[in-house]
């Protein structure tokens, strides 16, 4: 039992954890946004020499270190996006009256850049570890990212539950390309998809040895995995997650907003908005 509950608390509290620190530093004057990304960056190499001096090594601490560097390394282009450095080529509301694919097509333009970051540091890791036994930074890193674009998708399409509070509000013009609708056609494929990858690494984890490198690598997978069902589901449950990250949106209280934040009405949407947009 031992076994197991390590590698999931840890799972669970990196993940936390990880989250948390970016979003209180998303909401500290924009002044620190430069130093912040700097610390990030720092960390996010720091991180890939440690996945790639581990990567011949198929130990239960090396998967820790595996995982814990994918984190990390995700974070970079995660803070890059959220402290507005790394985003898009288009950095306002969306156009009046867009739908179908011109709508899609918008949305897209807000976070290219960040997205194509994304691609290159998934490229980076499978170009150095994909021939070494350990890949944990590099599954760790990918299902990270499958969790990100699943997620923005769903919020696209349309979910009850935006959680725009969590926009900083040098982004809050993001809020304006999301879309509040009881459910949308991708939810249900992409929590299914979700829990069978669940289950999938969950097996693996019971079948692999007790205590070996497998074993806890599936289980720390398993776990990632299982927060990303969690986070689809709290797009559609009427929970709430800030109780989750409370501690790090209190940044925000001291930094004065330089554009309306996301809750302010030119971004409201009407309560299961089914068609085009109307702003």
């Amino acid at each position: 039992m031992f076994e197991v509950a390590v590698p999931v608390v840890a799972a669970v509290v990196l993940w936390w954890a990880s989250t948390g620190v970016i979003l209180y530093l998303d909401g500290l004057p924009r002044r620190t946004f430069k130093w912040s990304l700097l610390a990030v960056i720092a960390l996010g190499f720091a991180a890939l020499i440690a996945a790639i001096s581990v990567s011949a090594d198929v130990s239960v601490t090396s998967a820790f270190v595996g995982f814990a560097a994918g984190l990390l390394i995700w974070s970079v282009p995660t803070a890059a996006f959220y402290f507005g450095v790394v985003t898009g080529p288009r950095r306002g509301p969306m156009p009046v009256g867009l739908a179908g694919w011109p709508r899609f097509r918008a949305a897209v333009e807000t976070m290219l850049y960040h997205e194509l970051l994304c691609i290159a540091g998934a490229l980076v890791l499978t170009l150095v570890l994909w021939s070494a036994p350990n890949k944990m930074a590099l599954w760790t890193y990918l299902v990270l990212w499958a969790m990100h674009v699943s997620g923005k998708l769903n919020m696209f399409f349309g979910v009850p539950n935006l959680s725009e509070e969590f926009l900083p509000p040098h982004l809050a013009y993001l809020a304006s390309y999301m879309r509040t609708r009881p459910m949308n056609l991708l939810f249900p494929l992409s929590v299914s998809l979700a829990t069978i990858a669940t289950a999938t690494l969950a097996a693996l984890a019971w079948m692999s040895p007790a205590g070996s490198h497998d074993a806890v690598g599936a289980t720390l997978l398993a776990v990632l995995a299982g927060l990303a069902v969690l986070e689809h589901w709290l797009l559609v449950l009427p929970l709430s997650p800030m109780a989750l990250w409370n501690w790090s949106l209190k940044s925000r209280s001291i930094t004065p907003a330089a554009v309306p934040p996301a809750s302010d009405a030119a971004f409201r949407r009407p309560v299961f908005e089914t068609g085009p947009r109307a702003e």
